[in-house]
């Protein structure tokens, strides 16, 4: 961000020279590059892929002075250009000509209706729906009270759309008409896009939804040796033994739902069990006083 600035005040909506880093909301899953530029903010044409997992990744833009650029994922070149290609920083350096317009015998139809082709006789006596053949009058059909019966209809197996005569090439087909360009009066070349006056402040500009993702060490520098060695020393070194504990971590939660899951059903299966002991039991019980019942009357 550009001096001056009060920190006591940082919010999304004060100006900044650049907005760099990943944007992961719904369907949206980009890197953002973005520069002002004479008061606008400039979005990147370019569509970026962000990492989705749960690891640390390094994002890393370089912006050199002859106003081409690179962007790295971990320290992986994922993207990279020329300023005035992938933003709208400047004016196109060509318009279509104001003056010119398509001239109104241009035929840029490549096809048209054979003109000897003509419809077949009958095409239009054939009946899109005809009554149902099969179908029969219900026994119980009153023409009085229901009224005259008729079949439902159903498509006509004989029927074949709507005529339409064949294409062939047309003749006159002169091409897709092109719209000459001139040169456009408003285009003012800069050679100083990757330029700025002031870069006196970073901050992060954050909204989750979602807790516990960490962001962590930034570095401005011009000289990308340097960037490099820092991500060597605070990623490269430590990345390996991170997917690993992550790994490992991941697979005893596994284990431990595993255990819950089979514990929980071992517990299922106890009890079933015991409620089929116990209509046993009722059952040798209703036995038992049948019988007996059965000797006192007798």
């Amino acid at each position: 961000m550009p001096a001056p600035f009060d920190q006591t005040k940082f919010s999304g909506d004060d100006d900044y020279t650049v907005m760099f880093g990943p944007d992961i909301c719904g369907a949206t899953k980009r890197v953002h590059v973005i520069f002002n530029y004479k008061g606008k903010n400039l979005l990147i044409k370019k569509t970026i892929p962000a990492e989705t997992d749960e690891h640390t990744h390094v994002y890393t833009l370089i912006v050199r002075p002859d106003n081409t650029y690179e962007v790295r994922i971990d320290g992986t070149k994922k993207e990279s250009g020329n300023l005035s290609d992938d933003w709208d920083f400047l004016a196109p350096k060509l318009i279509q000509d104001p003056a010119v317009s398509k001239p109104k015998d241009w035929i840029d139809e490549p096809k048209i209706d054979d003109p000897v082709d003509e419809k077949p006789d009958g095409w239009d006596d054939i009946a899109k729906q005809v009554a149902d053949p099969e179908a029969e009058k219900p026994e119980d059909w009153d023409d009085e009270s229901d009224g005259e019966w008729e079949a439902p209809m159903i498509d006509n197996p004989e029927y074949k759309g709507e005529w339409k005569a064949k294409k062939i090439d047309n003749p006159d087909y002169k091409g897709p008409w092109v719209h000459p360009e001139i040169a456009n009066p408003e285009y003012v070349e800069d050679p100083l896009l990757y330029k700025y006056d002031s870069h006196a402040y970073i901050g992060f500009d954050l909204w989750q939804v979602k807790a516990g993702t960490i962001f962590d060490n930034i570095i401005v520098t011009n000289d990308v040796k340097e960037a490099e060695a820092l991500l060597a020393e605070t990623y490269t070194k430590h990345i390996g033994a991170e997917k690993k504990m992550f790994e490992d971590q991941e697979a005893k939660k596994k284990a431990e739902e595993d255990a819950a899951k089979n514990k929980a059903d071992e517990e299922k299966k106890k009890a079933e069990a015991a409620d089929d002991d116990d209509d046993d039991d009722d059952d040798d019980d209703d036995e038992d006083k049948t019988e007996a019942k059965a000797k006192t009357e007798l």
